[in-house]
């Protein structure tokens, strides 16, 4: 296939190669059935030499996942060890190692082997984790805890993104074609860095009070639109649900307006109680002398057995 162009000649029509370009050659490359963009596959022949230093990561993980870490150690070792790559783990001070070889050829596999490490500290299964070495396979893990300040509005915020029997979390991985993994107060996902950015997007989101379902929704729209050849190429904002946001206000219960009328703090502090000689003095007991005050004790005494005594009469 020639690049070069074609000038139209008044003589004839008899067309003339371009005089900045007749020296040009077909090149074996400039071919439609080449794809440039192609990423090919590194092998041990394009790097037939050692590494001068080493390279190392350590991975803190925490006490509960000692033993399943333990369990699953020589599996880790062996797909580690398929790309050359030497793992350690300390259960004394708990943390995870992976370090290059004489025999690594792949310069990157050590960021591989680094994701996939933390990967298995955050609770993801090895089965899942170990995807993270293949070509064209990433990982994100996205904090989650400093967004809400509240922690039952953090769990509450979380569990949306579960679904009731994680049907939510089921639907996003469908949808997405990547594998999430909520646990504590991180989000672990394992896919194409296309899908990544979504999944990053919708988490974030959740988290600030917009709801999964809505970005499902919109998933889907585009699927389908994805499916049809003559909408394929083109703009697609018409097509997509658009939700209006809607703050509804909600009637506060009158028993908490009670309380927090209640609970208002008075500028003034309350007033003093009186004393026991202060009410004395208002009644003029404080005055008597000991005897008046024994006489008017007995006074006090016998009119209230008297009353005590009709009224066991009365009944």
């Amino acid at each position: 296939m020639g690049m070069g162009t074609v000038e139209g000649s008044s003589e004839g029509g008899v067309a003339h190669p371009n005089k900045n370009k007749k020296y040009r050659k077909d090149k074996p490359w400039d071919r439609d059935d080449i794809d440039h963009w192609k990423i090919e596959k590194f092998c041990a022949e394009d790097n037939k030499h050692h590494f001068l230093e080493e390279s190392s990561f350590k991975i803190m993980f925490p006490k509960y996942r000692e033993k399943y870490l333990q369990q699953m150690s020589g599996d880790i070792k062996r797909e580690l060890g398929k790309h050359f790559i030497k793992y350690e783990i300390n259960l004394l001070e708990g943390y995870m190692l992976v370090r290059t070889t004489k025999k690594t050829y792949d310069p990157y596999v050590i960021i591989k082997a680094r994701d996939m490490i933390a990967l298995l500290s955050r609770s993801v299964p090895f089965v899942h984790a170990k995807r993270v070495l293949e070509d064209e396979t990433y990982c994100d893990i996205i904090k989650i805890s400093g967004i809400v300040n509240n922690k039952d509005k953090f769990v509450k915020r979380r569990q949306r993104l579960l679904g009731s029997n994680g049907s939510t979390l089921k639907a996003l991985e469908i949808l997405t074609q990547c594998y999430i993994c909520v646990h504590g107060k991180t989000v672990s996902v394992i896919g194409h860095f296309k899908c990544l950015k979504i999944v990053r997007r919708i988490v974030l989101e959740c988290m600030h009070n917009i709801h999964p379902v809505y970005s499902i929704k919109d998933l889907l729209a585009k699927r389908e639109l994805a499916k049809n050849e003559q909408l394929k190429n083109e703009n697609w904002e018409k097509y997509l649900p658009n939700f209006k946001k809607r703050n509804v206000q909600r009637k506060k219960n009158k028993q908490i307006l009670d309380k927090r009328n209640k609970k208002k703090k008075n500028l003034f502090p309350p007033d003093q109680l009186p004393r026991k000689i202060d009410i004395q003095m208002e009644t003029g007991e404080y005055f008597l002398n000991p005897k008046q005050k024994k006489n008017l004790d007995n006074a006090v005494r016998a009119a209230s057995e008297a009353r005590a005594a009709k009224t066991e009469g009365e009944s």
